[in-house]
Order: C-alpha cells, then sequence, then structure tokens
C-alpha cells in the first residue's frame, strides 16, 4: 500500500522531463526540446530525486551522467511513454479500427509486394490499407505508421523486427567494363556504386573476395536500388545488384557477373542485408497490423510472384 500510494505521488511531469535529459545527457538540451529553462529542467529533476529519495544524475562540472539507478528507471519510464502514446493512437483512431499505414522500402514494394498485396485483400477485404515508400526508417509516431518494411541489417533497437529475405546483391557491370574484370582486385581499379544506406557493404564484400581496400577513385553513392540499377547500365561503374535485376539483366545481356550470381556466399549472415518487418512492439496488439504482420511473415518472399 507504501508503494502504491509513492506511487500516485509520483510527479509525472518530472518523470517526461528525466526522460528527456537521460536521451540528451544534458539539461540545456533537454531544456530547448521541452521549451522551458534549464534551471525549470534541474528543478524537475532535483524534485524527482526527493520523491524517489535516490540520486539519479552525477553532475561533473557542466556536464551530467545518468547513475545505474537512472538507467534502469529510464527503461521503465520509457516503456511506460510507450503506453501512454500507444493508448493515445488507439483512442484517436477508434472509427478507424480497420485502417493500417504501411511504409515500404522502395524496391520491396515494387519488386515484391505490390504484386502479392491483392492476397492480403482476400484476407481482410475491408481493410483500409495506406501504402507509402521511403527509404529510411519512418517517425512511426510523428508520421503516423503502423508497420514498416526496411532494408537493411535488422539494427533497428528496441523495434520489433523480423527478416522477409535477405538482399544477396551481384558484382554486376556493362560488358565493356567486364572486360576489364580478370581478378578480384582489379575492382579496385574502377568506379564503385555504393548504396548510401550501407557505406561498408562494399568493403565486406571485398574482404570476402581477399581484397585489401575500399575502392574510392569515382566511387558514387546512391540513395535507391533503382538508381543504382540506372547508373550500372550506363556504365558508371560497377553496381551491386539485387538477385532479381541482375538475372534479368544478364540475361537480356545488358550487364555480366563477373564473379557469378553468388558472390556474397563467403560473407558472414549478419554482413548481408536484407528486407525487414519493422514496427513497434505494441502496435501488433491492434487486430488490423496484427493481421497484416501475420500474413506478411507467412509468405515466401524468396519465391517470386506469378504474373
Amino acid at each position: 500500500m507504501k508503494g502504491d500510494r509513492a506511487l500516485r505521488m509520483l510527479p509525472l511531469n518530472a518523470l517526461r522531463v528525466f526522460q528527456t535529459v537521460v536521451r540528451h545527457r544534458s539539461f540545456r538540451s533537454a531544456s530547448e526540446e521541452l521549451l522551458v529553462s534549464p534551471q525549470a529542467v534541474s528543478q524537475q529533476i532535483k524534485l524527482l530525486e526527493d520523491s524517489l529519495g535516490v540520486v539519479l544524475f552525477e553532475r561533473k562540472g557542466r556536464a551530467i551522467e545518468p547513475n545505474a539507478q537512472a538507467i534502469l528507471l529510464a527503461h521503465h519510464v520509457q516503456a511506460g511513454l510507450d503506453e501512454i502514446a500507444e493508448g493515445v493512437r488507439r483512442v484517436t483512431r477508434a472509427g478507424q479500427r480497420n485502417r493500417i499505414s504501411v511504409n515500404v522500402s522502395p524496391y520491396f514494394a515494387t519488386r515484391y509486394l505490390l504484386d502479392r498485396l491483392a492476397r492480403f485483400r482476400d484476407i481482410m477485404p475491408d481493410a483500409d490499407l495506406r501504402l507509402t515508400t521511403m527509404v529510411d526508417l519512418p517517425d512511426f509516431v510523428a508520421e503516423d505508421i503502423d508497420v514498416a518494411i526496411q532494408w537493411g541489417y535488422g539494427t533497428w533497437k528496441p523495434f520489433d523486427q523480423v527478416l522477409l529475405l535477405q538482399d544477396r546483391k551481384v558484382v554486376c557491370c556493362t560488358p565493356d567494363l567486364a572486360a576489364r574484370i580478370t581478378r578480384p582486385a582489379d575492382l579496385l581499379q574502377l568506379p564503385l556504386l555504393h548504396p548510401v544506406n550501407s557505406d561498408q557493404l562494399w568493403s565486406r564484400l571485398l574482404a570476402s573476395l581477399g581484397v585489401a581496400g575500399e575502392g574510392g577513385r569515382g566511387d558514387i553513392r546512391f540513395q535507391d536500388a533503382a538508381t543504382m540499377r540506372r547508373a550500372t547500365l550506363a556504365g558508371l561503374g560497377v553496381g551491386l545488384i539485387s538477385m532479381i535485376d541482375a538475372t534479368e539483366d544478364i540475361a537480356a545481356g545488358r550487364v555480366a557477373a563477373p564473379f557469378g550470381l553468388d558472390v556474397m556466399s563467403g560473407m558472414a549472415d549478419d554482413q548481408i542485408p536484407g528486407f525487414y518487418l519493422v514496427l513497434p512492439k505494441s502496435h501488433r496488439r491492434d487486430r488490423t497490423v496484427a493481421t497484416f504482420c501475420r500474413w506478411i511473415e507467412e509468405q515466401d518472399w524468396s519465391a517470386l510472384p506469378e504474373p
């Protein structure tokens, strides 16, 4: 009972300020985000420490560092704030229960998802599906996104993430450039085309081929897979092309693959990018979102969709 009474008396605004300070490691930065003075932030932290009877920060001149108690508390406070945000989201969307907002990597949308989406319609014909595309992971709260399908390495903590498909790349270039490649080290003498969201992909691939170096001369970086493919076809350099595109372009004679289709076979799984289902764990409580996620996870994305 005493613990319940202490919990009811906790200053909730101070907890919000506390979480902001922990995130910024600075009273001043927290005050700028909260639009209050640094003194007001300091007062809220002192109020919280007095209420708990625990010191939460170590003061080192103008710098502050959360101690072990603060880090533990911050974990639970963030979980509580996430629950509140989810509650508000669900209440404000009470009249839109069948709506689901999905943000998808543009490449996954065009190459994998759109041709299969009618199957989801068969399961939930009344779902109000909102589909947007974005290369970077969206802000789920600010952009009101329920689910994302993102290209990367599964490093989006603390979100729930499920690998749907590895995106094994193929080293491709025009036949003219391919004629200048007789061994892996020759790649360092040619412009390499890099994905912006994975600066280390080429260096890891080169290392797996026994080449020390990262290229650099005339290298170009691209935000999306479609643009890199076009640059490869235009002969601007050697690209890392997804398997579906590479197979089509090789069959048509537009590009060559000097090291074959399995060039990434020597790389560890955690070094190979893929497409991941990503969402806040709390979003799975929504029936429509849960149904969509279950459908996504049950699909065999490695199999090409039927025409």
